[in-house]
């Protein structure tokens, strides 16, 4: 998958496959990661209060501003999905886990070549060949 791709996921976009009318509400809860039902909601009250223009205006610009979400050939796992969602709710903590994983990796193969250049290592070594 090509990083043009990887670096929309954390873009906002309206999703017109998920859309009930343009997508706005579809793109933004994507974008939030919770589920769309709730935007529409607030929407379609804000529609029957005094605020009903602002909420229509914001909602048609939105509409008008927002590029369609692209389509990926590539369809991320369930995993690299909630990956992205994570980084989109809270960036920093995913860079602490990310930091994390990397240090138990590096500190994993450190044991790892410990091991491999040890003197133990090459002795066991040596005798599987003569045994061969």
């Amino acid at each position: 998958m090509n990083s043009e791709v990887r670096s929309n996921r954390t873009r906002l976009y309206k999703n017109r496959r998920k859309g009930k009318v343009s997508g706005v509400c579809a793109g933004v809860a994507d974008y939030l990661g919770i589920s769309p039902t709730p935007l529409r909601v607030i929407l379609a009250v804000s529609l029957i209060t005094p605020f009903w223009l602002p909420s229509l205006v914001v909602y048609f610009l939105a509409a008008w501003i927002l590029e369609d979400a692209p389509v990926d050939e590539n369809p991320v796992s369930s995993e690299e999905a909630q990956f992205w969602k994570e980084v989109r709710r809270e960036p920093s903590g995913t860079a602490h886990d990310l930091r994390h994983k990397f240090r138990e990796i590096e500190r994993r193969l450190g044991a790892m070549e410990t091991h491999v250049t040890s003197s133990e290592f090459d002795l066991k070594r040596k005798f599987r060949d003569l045994g061969a």
